[in-house]
């Protein structure tokens, strides 16, 4: 791996010249990552909010002049795909205002030689016969991080396909509440019948005590997609997602997991996801719900919920999963009363944006802002990599 290149120190500015103006772009802070975050977004580089935040964690322990090792920090922070390269190179270029010629920045990588060793997994010239196995895992392995920061609106289909083969391997573990059963255990409460059964072998001593704890059992789990045309490049992985949730379930939670569609009315697919297989099941779902791609009525839709499906228990303790960017056609005011008697019901309310994905995301619509005082988890949804910190969050949910 070759060495950074030296950054030398500017030459002081003569008596009387007129100071340098500031630069924006990387060499400006974190202003700077943003900025060339958005110039690589824009170019058809994907990046995902964690890689930016890691970026602006280390140029915070740069010095403001160094362009050397802000360009090394935003390389190996923002860059996973190797042919991204040369577009880091450019943007970075463009939004630090310097010249190609600037010596304190290292010099694009030259491209590979026709004669170069032709295969990723060989480490001779020519591309000899044999093979490193383990590059061949490490290629493996930066594909599947590249996807998993791969934003589903900018996925090919291939790499759609791809995301749903990881998604079906996704373990969702269902969030779990305390039950009135007890069973045995080394602390807890005093079982004084079993207690009383030990006293028989010691003449009546308690010597011996035994104890008892509640059992807990899984929540009930609602989830709620938004299929509506505003949603139709997220729709599919995030019902893919809908069927990991059923799938990964145990027994017991797996009966528990209930899915429903909307855009403009209500269609509830826990019956049509209950498939062996996930891709009749994705196709089954898909002739089931006829307003596919069409408006968004949110706030209608939950109230036909709570109005048919909370009178008959189902929403009672339940943890309630949104996927949807909130841009609601009806009335916000509608939304944001029906989203206060659902929590009256339920447990908790996770709303999943992919727009949120975006760093420069502000819920200032109208259908968001009304419902996130209702809410009580907010996350992204945009990557794979945000439904598996989903999955995370509801397991961790007390």
């Amino acid at each position: 791996m070759s060495e950074r290149p030296p950054t030398p120190t500017d030459p002081s500015p003569s008596p009387g010249a007129d100071p340098a103006p500031e630069r924006a772009g990387p060499g400006q802070g974190v202003r700077g990552v943003v900025a060339l975050a958005d110039g690589l977004r824009r170019a058809g580089v994907g990046l995902g909010t964690g890689q930016v935040v890691a970026c602006q964690r280390a140029v915070t322990h740069l010095q403001p002049a160094d362009l050397g090792d802000r360009y090394w920090a935003g390389r190996t922070t923002l860059i996973t795909d190797p042919a991204d390269l040369a577009v880091y190179d450019r943007v970075f270029r463009t939004q630090a205002l310097i010249a190609m010629d600037d010596p304190r920045l290292p010099r694009p990588p030259r491209p590979p030689s026709p004669n170069a060793g032709g295969e990723a997994a060989t480490d001779r010239r020519g591309g000899g016969n044999r093979r490193d196995d383990q590059l061949v895992a490490g290629g493996q392995a930066s594909r599947r991080e590249r996807l998993r920061h791969r934003r589903f609106d900018r996925v090919t289909d291939d790499e759609l396909a791809d995301i749903e083969r990881m998604l079906a391997h996704l373990a969702v573990v269902a969030p779990r509440r305390r039950s009135r059963r007890t069973r045995p255990g080394p602390r807890g409460e005093l079982d004084l019948g079993r207690t009383l059964e030990r006293a028989l072998a010691t003449d009546g001593e308690l010597i011996d005590r035994a104890w008892r704890t509640r059992r807990t059992r899984p929540r009930r789990m609602v989830v709620l997609l938004d299929v509506s045309g505003s949603m139709a490049a997220h729709a599919r992985a995030l019902l893919r997602f809908a069927v990991a949730v059923r799938r990964s379930a145990d027994r017991d939670a797996g009966r528990r997991v209930e899915v429903f569609a909307f855009g403009t009315r209500l269609t509830r697919l826990s019956e049509v996801l209950a498939t062996r297989d996930p891709d009749a099941a994705i196709a089954a779902a898909a002739e089931e719900v006829v307003d596919w791609d069409g408006g968004t009525l949110i706030g209608a839709c939950v109230e036909e919920l709570v109005r048919t499906w909370g009178r008959r228990g189902m929403l009672r303790g339940a943890v309630v999963v949104v996927c949807s960017d909130g841009l609601e056609r009806g009335d916000p005011g509608r939304l944001g009363d029906v989203l206060g008697r659902l929590g009256r019901q339920v447990h908790r309310i996770v709303w999943v944006n992919p727009l949120a994905g975006d760093p420069r995301y502000e819920p200032s619509q109208r259908g968001m802002a009304a419902a996130l005082p209702h809410v009580d988890v907010f996350l992204p949804g945009h990557d794979l990599a945000s439904l598996e910190d989903l999955a995370q969050v509801l397991a961790d949910l007390d």
